[in-house]
This record gives structure tokens, C-alpha cells and sequence, in this order.
């Protein structure tokens, strides 16, 4: 078999992939509209909103502290693990050489792959504890928002590594040529010329912290209510999905598919931010 015919052949099977993660999406976000469907037309996609309290077997059904708790521990969780991340890929690329540099880097990725029932156990067990020396009861919104972090953290530090090792060379010489030190060089020439693809890492970071259950149901207190300040329990939309699933019936149910409707919009709204922000260096 020739080259061409394997590259062919090659080509034509990574397109029935995609063409086949394309329709699974499709039909889970029809499946999450059809389950969600009969709520959605008896009371209306604003009664999410405008309801008071989440009491969805009185129909009461605000979806509105949950989407807030969400929100607030994932902002938060990205504002944490951005500078972190963006510092670690810079040390990895550029001060750590050799065998340190490696090591590091594997320990990003080995981080990235530890299961967040794990994470979930240390922040109930570490920060948990340390957070209700200050304000109980410990489980809360910034205990939930720390926890994240650190699961987001790998994708931006990965992101961002990968970024400045795909910045041509002519930016080096260009800056040697200037005189610029190696930290101007970085801050002043690396960091703008790839900010693109580190946006783009943020934006995912994003959605995986959005989309995150176990370990924030663990450490987040699991309260509905609008948090008021760090301290405070809150519930987000995948913890309520996850603790009210097992037993929920009738619109109670299908409100829960609705929770899961509003959580796979924003995502898609964010991994569209994502693209469009291009993630890739512009070449001089």
C-alpha cells in the first residue's frame, strides 16, 4: 500500500471521528431538551429566574443561587490557578533545565490526571480544617474555589507551556538583537506575542471547572443559598444534579435536565470563546 493511499485512508477515518463526537454532542444536548422539555413548557424557561428558592417539589424552581455558586467558585478558582499556571510554564520553559525541567513537567501533568474524588478528599481534609479556623464551617465557597484551582492549574500551566514552546525563534534574535534581558524578553515580547493560546487555556480551564462535580460537592458545604461572602456553604449546578438525580421525579426531574441544559450552554459559549480567541501565535 502506497503512501498516499495510507494517508488517504488515514484522513478519511479521523473525519468519521469527528463527524461522530459531532453527533454525539448533538444528540446529548436533544436528549438534555427533550427531558427537560415538559417543565420548560409549563412554566417557562424565566420561572428559573424569577423563583425565589430552589424547592422544585413546591415549584419553586430558582435556579439562580446555583448558577451564582457556580459562577463565584470557578472565577475565583480561574484568578487563583491563572498566575500560578502562567509562572509554572515560564519556570519549566525557561529557568528549569535538564532533568528539574522534565520532572516538573510531568508533575503538571501527573497532577492533571488525579482524580478529583482524590483532590476532593485532601481539600475536605486539609483545607477544610484550615478554613473553619478562621470562619466556620469550613466547607465552603472558597474551600470549593481552592480545590479548583489546583485541578485547573495543569491546563493553563500545559497550555501556556506549549504556547511559548511554539514561539519562533526570529522573536529571540530579534530581542537579543535589542539588548532586551531574558525576563524583558519574556514579559515584554513572549507572554503578548502568545497571549492568544493562553486566553485559550483559560477559557478551558473554565469549563472544566464549571463542569467539575465530586470534588466541589465534597467541600462546598452543599447549601442553596447566594453566598454573601467566602465563607459561606453554597451548592452549584453539578453538585444539585449529582446529590438530587437519584431520587428526583416528575417536573423535579426535569428540572434537574434543565440545570444540566443552562451547564452544557455555558460551556459551549466557552469553548466558542475559546476558538475564537484563535489559540495560536501569530508569526512574524
Amino acid at each position: 500500500m502506497s503512501p498516499s493511499v495510507r494517508d488517504a485512508r488515514l484522513l478519511r477515518w479521523l473525519a468519521f471521528a469527528a463527524g461522530l463526537a459531532s453527533a454525539v454532542l448533538v444528540l446529548i444536548v436533544l436528549f438534555l431538551v427533550r427531558e427537560s422539555w415538559p417543565v420548560i413548557v409549563r412554566y417557562g424557561l424565566m420561572r428559573f429566574l424569577s423563583d425565589r428558592s430552589w424547592h422544585p417539589t413546591e415549584g419553586a424552581f430558582s435556579l439562580v443561587p446555583m448558577l451564582a455558586a457556580s459562577a463565584a467558585t470557578s472565577a475565583l478558582a480561574i484568578a487563583v490557578a491563572t498566575p500560578l499556571g502562567v509562572a509554572a510554564a515560564i519556570f519549566c520553559r525557561f529557568y528549569a533545565t535538564g532533568a528539574i525541567g522534565r520532572i516538573l513537567h510531568w508533575m503538571i501533568v501527573l497532577l492533571a490526571g488525579v482524580p478529583s474524588v482524590v483532590l476532593g478528599l485532601w481539600g475536605l481534609t486539609v483545607i477544610v480544617p484550615l478554613i473553619l479556623k478562621i470562619a466556620p464551617p469550613g466547607t465552603s465557597l472558597l474551600a470549593g474555589s481552592l480545590v479548583l484551582s489546583l485541578m485547573t492549574l495543569p491546563t493553563i500551566a500545559l497550555t501556556t507551556e506549549a504556547a511559548l514552546a511554539s514561539l519562533p525563534s526570529s522573536y529571540w534574535v530579534g530581542a537579543a538583537a535589542l539588548g532586551l534581558s531574558r525576563e524583558a524578553t519574556i514579559m515584554n515580547v513572549a507572554i503578548p506575542a502568545t497571549k492568544a493560546s493562553i486566553f485559550a487555556g483559560v477559557i478551558l480551564a473554565s469549563a472544566r471547572a464549571l463542569g467539575e462535580t465530586m470534588a466541589v460537592l465534597m467541600v462546598s458545604g452543599n447549601v442553596v443559598q447566594l453566598p454573601k461572602s467566602l465563607f459561606d456553604p453554597v451548592r452549584t449546578l453539578t453538585a444539585n444534579i449529582a446529590l438530587e438525580m437519584a431520587y428526583a421525579t416528575g417536573d423535579h426531574r426535569a428540572s434537574l435536565f434543565v440545570s444540566g441544559l443552562a451547564l452544557t450552554a455555558v460551556v459551549l459559549l466557552l469553548a466558542a470563546a475559546a476558538r475564537r480567541s484563535g489559540g495560536q501565535v501569530v508569526h512574524a
